[in-house]
């Protein structure tokens, strides 16, 4: 069960009118916490990432599944989705939440490591193109708000004297 706080901060960026995958964002630093703290491990960053956002999906954060995922990867997410969606929200077996919380105490701390997340953000960033990052910047300056969007010109204009 994600933390109070965290399902605080997701529901009032989905209020701001930010992204679902903002919003998902805030499981996937909770999930980080978690590993750094030691509580569990994780395999790699990118299935830190996934458990994540499969928490998002079950609080009900309307985040569709990967296009480009396997068969597999998408049926899953899409069952988190409608567990999401559908209110009562059932909770897993406790021998199967057992079960998992037990193998991910086997795996290794170093998924949530800043070398491990910068690498996968890297790898993440070289998959896309030139206009999704167009795209994603359009998107940011939109939602940004007047207040932030007049400190990002303010940090540009500096940047530029500096150059």
């Amino acid at each position: 069960m994600p933390e109070r706080r965290t399902m605080q901060r997701a529901k009032q960026k989905l209020r701001s009118g930010r992204s679902p995958s903002t919003a998902a964002g805030e499981f996937v630093r909770e999930e980080m916490h978690h590993i750094r703290e030691g509580k569990h491990g994780a395999r790699s960053a990118r299935q830190a990432i996934a458990i994540g956002l499969s928490k998002a999906r079950r609080a009900g954060v309307p985040l569709r599944p990967p296009r480009s995922g396997s068969s597999r990867t998408r049926r899953s997410a899409a069952r988190a989705y409608a567990a999401g969606q559908s209110r009562p929200a059932r909770s897993p077996s406790p021998k199967r939440s057992r079960a998992t919380t037990s193998a991910l105490r086997r795996e290794p701390r170093s998924a949530a490591s800043h070398r491990a997340l910068a690498s996968q953000a890297h790898a993440a960033a070289a998959r896309r193109g030139r206009s999704a990052r167009s795209a994603a910047a359009r998107q940011a300056a939109r939602t940004k708000g007047p207040g932030l969007r007049r400190a990002a010109a303010r940090k540009a204009a500096a940047t530029r004297k500096r150059a």
